[in-house]
């Protein structure tokens, strides 16, 4: 076996982080190759892999010194165990120090939206763009992440049967809701506002909600507001701090593009169903209709301590809610 060859099986062996020391002793002790204490020989070749851009081997830098492994092992150990300094060479070491930072998911947004809406009387559905039919690239921007219903709020059975009467569209209002994690610079900006703009286009409004949001896109923000219409609403973990930053314009409901939508999407076919079954209920039946209508949309968290539970489960950051 070669030097080369028994530092690999070494490596391999070894699977944890060695410096060229723990490496020599190994194959020393191991019997591999016939290397009669030639420890520089072990070092410059282990520096070689790396001088080479052989990507079968790694390092890193620890203290004094550097730490060897195969990359094919990366997976079997937590590399953050093994960096006491912040004198960090490695982009392959910053990669890997993010992908074991666990995060949270855009999905893991939607209960804090749905809890933020129905605080507004609003209620919200997923849609679930993967149990649509027709999935393909070309439906990418059809589907909004999240829809949501709100009725108006008349004090008396009386006017509400009255305004039914005279004008039934106007006692509901739709939403379309276009989710994302965060939206740090203008492409990602342009890339998620007009994805909002081409699939909340048939809603009465059109929310584009980010986690984060860069501060130098303010302004940006309200020219597309303006010009366009789409509302924008930065969430916050704790959803009763969310803040709509600016108001959605109000459009009239496009009847063919939410007839295709009921047609590529039966969750969504199901919400409309249940607005326009609570829309006509006779009054004894519009108690149980509206607990259906509950029933099929996304739950929301009902307290501080629901919302503080589920943030830690899920990653998301709490700010100090101590402060002030």
């Amino acid at each position: 076996m070669t030097i080369k060859e028994a530092i690999l099986k070494s490596l391999e062996e070894i699977v944890n982080p060695a410096t060229s020391l723990e490496v020599f002793n190994y194959i020393i002790n191991s019997n591999m190759a016939k290397i009669q204490g030639e420890r520089y020989t072990v070092a410059a070749t282990l520096g070689n892999f790396i001088r080479d851009d052989d990507t079968r081997v790694k390092r890193i830098k620890y203290s004094n010194s550097y730490l060897y492994y195969l990359s094919k092992n990366e997976d079997k150990f937590d590399i953050n165990e093994y960096i006491t300094s912040d004198d960090i060479t490695s982009d392959d070491v910053k990669k890997k120090q993010n992908v074991n930072i666990k995060t949270f998911s855009e999905r893991d947004l939607h209960i804090l939206l749905s809890t933020f809406l129905n605080n507004s009387n609003i209620y919200v559905k997923t849609i679930f763009h993967e149990q649509s039919n027709n999935r393909d690239n070309n439906q990418i921007w059809v589907h909004p992440d999240m829809v949501g219903v709100e009725f108006m709020n008349l004090k008396t059975k009386t006017s509400q049967n009255l305004l039914k009467i005279v004008n039934r569209i106007e006692t509901f209002k739709i939403s379309s809701y276009e989710l994302k994690k965060e939206i740090k610079s203008d492409a990602e900006l342009k890339k998620a506002f007009f994805q909002t703009f081409s699939n909340s286009g048939w809603a009465n409004y059109g929310y584009l909600v980010a986690f984060e949001i860069g501060d130098n896109l303010m302004e940006e923000l309200k020219r597309l507001n303006q010009s366009f219409g789409i509302g924008i609403i930065k969430l916050n973990a704790n959803p009763y701090k969310s803040k709509i930053l600016f108001q959605a314009r109000f459009k009239e409901l496009d009847f063919k593009t939410l007839d295709k939508l009921c047609d590529i999407n039966k969750e969504f076919e199901k919400f409309i169903e249940l607005i326009e079954k609570l829309m006509t209920a006779e009054e004894r039946y519009y108690d149980a209709t509206e607990k259906e209508l509950l029933g099929f949309c996304d739950s929301y968290l009902k307290t501080d301590s629901e919302i503080e539970k589920y943030c830690k489960e899920k990653n998301i950051p709490l700010e100090d809610t101590d402060k002030g």
